[in-house]
């Protein structure tokens, strides 16, 4: 393996006016390491990355590249020179454009006559050497692919060949839209390229994958990286204690079947759920769960009745398209749904609002010191806690949850599962779509889709891995 640092923090740090985002990392990426960049939401990741790929200027200390010809240089000119590239957990791509224009934003060489054609193919070639049976038309618009297709073709765009090759690929959150078929693929890839003498910073809240890819773990913690060691000196229980958060007990606790009542919705796919129930929605990605969620939320939020006294409420997994209001403040996003509860005359009651919003910063544990900052502000885990105090903050019965833990760290997981099972006592009922089976398999009663339709309705002891694959991979067009 090649010790060439491809890149080198020295004592970096970044201050946002009193936030010290980072306070004096010293971090080197060599070639051939995949790094596993760990911690909780707000320890300081997405700004460490963002030093790394030139998008900002450390307030002290500095960000030095080695160049293909062995030059070091410094500042975000030097860092594409460097072949560094991005593929971010808020994807980039440019829902209006097709995924072959969205080649060209990043790729300045694509000029002239013929570059499409040329995009065509580097990209085409790309997601066939990621993901092999991808089925993604180039020329497609990028708003008509699902969550899961648009991440791919970032990821792809990402290690895609281009007037400086991709040296060192910081991958953010890569898989939180990827069943698991495909998040195998893109890790395989990733070893293939790592060993290849590429690098790569892989930061996922899913530690399975990271002890699956990494070489070394750095973990970050306020700001600091507190610890460093190759992946076979932790183990995961090694590591949260390392993050600084031991999972809840609370949510390990098996499910009370005393609290479930009288059956409350039933929908065309068949679903149903009672009063207190966790009903998970599993199974391969795009195969229609999302969809069918969408369908039953918007015929049950339909009518004036709805804005005061709301039957569902909903906790989106994609925020930038159907969760934050971008403009807004933490505190105004955090009390859309109750905010007809606290009008009176046409009027809001402000010390009200600001009083659900202290309440709901303290229950989530919203890392902010003012919930009147930019919802934007927060870190992508703390806006998704903000969704989620958005909806249990309603009166709504029934909470819909389209994949909400993406990208939230594991420490946070437990908390929201506690969370969820607490409200759920109190007669909640929740619909739970999720891409990770450890998340499903919290849930008391799961029905696995495949290709739009429910292929299996899991319940007790019968909820686990195993059977959730049986069903999402059931051989198709079988004789009897």
């Amino acid at each position: 393996m090649a010790t060439e640092p491809l890149v080198v923090l020295s004592n970096a740090r970044m201050h946002f006016g009193s936030v010290r985002a980072l306070d004096g990392v010293d971090l080197s990426i060599s070639s051939g390491e995949c790094v596993g960049l760990i911690g909780h939401n707000g320890a300081g990741k997405s700004t460490a990355v963002n030093l790394i790929n030139g998008g900002l200027t450390a307030t002290d200390g500095d960000v030095t590249y080695t160049l293909p010809d062995g030059s070091t240089a410094t500042g975000a000119a030097a860092a594409r020179a460097a072949g560094v590239r991005s593929v971010f957990q808020e994807l980039s791509l440019c829902p209006n454009l097709t995924v072959e224009e969205n080649m060209r934003v990043p790729q300045r060489d694509l000029t002239g006559a013929g570059w499409r054609k040329r995009a065509r193919v580097r990209i085409a070639a790309a997601l066939d050497a990621v993901f092999p049976g991808h089925g993604i038309d180039a020329g497609a618009e990028v708003g008509d692919l699902s969550l899961a297709e648009r991440q791919m073709v970032e990821i792809a765009i990402g290690f895609s060949d281009g007037p400086v090759p991709a040296r060192l690929v910081i991958l953010d959150e890569p898989t939180s839209s990827l069943d698991a078929g495909i998040a195998g693929q893109l890790t395989d890839y990733v070893r293939g390229f790592c060993a290849g003498g590429g690098a790569v910073i892989f930061i996922s809240h899913m530690l399975g994958e990271v002890f699956d890819v990494a070489t070394r773990i750095d973990v970050l913690k306020d700001g600091k990286i507190t610890d460093s060691r190759a992946v076979g000196d932790f183990t995961q229980q090694g590591l949260i204690d390392a993050m600084g958060h031991v999972a809840s007990e609370a949510a390990k606790q098996a499910a009370d079947p005393n609290r479930i009542g009288d059956e409350v919705l039933t929908t065309d796919e068949g679903l149903s759920a009672r009063r207190g129930e966790l009903v998970g929605l599993s199974g391969l990605a795009g195969h229609g769960q999302a969809a069918a969620l969408a369908r039953f939320y918007l015929a049950r939020s339909a009518g004036r009745g709805q804005v005061r006294n709301p039957d569902v409420c909903f906790v989106a997994g994609d925020r930038v398209r159907d969760g934050v209001m971008p403009l807004w403040s933490i505190l105004r996003n955090v009390s859309l749904t109750a905010l007809a509860s606290m009008t009176r005359f046409g009027l809001v009651d402000r010390e009200a609002e600001r009083a659900l919003g202290a309440d709901w910063k303290k229950r989530m544990g919203i890392r902010t010191d003012d919930m009147g900052n930019p919802i934007l502000s927060l870190s992508g885990g703390n806006q998704q806690k903000a969704l989620f105090a958005r909806a249990l903050a309603s009166s709504a019965d029934i909470v819909v949850m389209d994949d909400p833990m993406r990208g939230v760290d594991v420490g946070t997981k437990q908390d929201a599962y506690a969370m969820i099972r607490a409200e759920a006592e109190h007669g909640r009922t929740f619909l739970w779509y999720s891409t990770e089976t450890e998340e499903v398999c919290q849930c008391d009663r799961v029905f696995v889709f495949r290709n739009g339709a429910i292929s299996a309705e899991l319940t007790g002891d019968d909820i686990n891995e195993q059977n959730i694959l049986a069903a999402s991979f059931e051989m198709q067009g079988q004789t009897s």
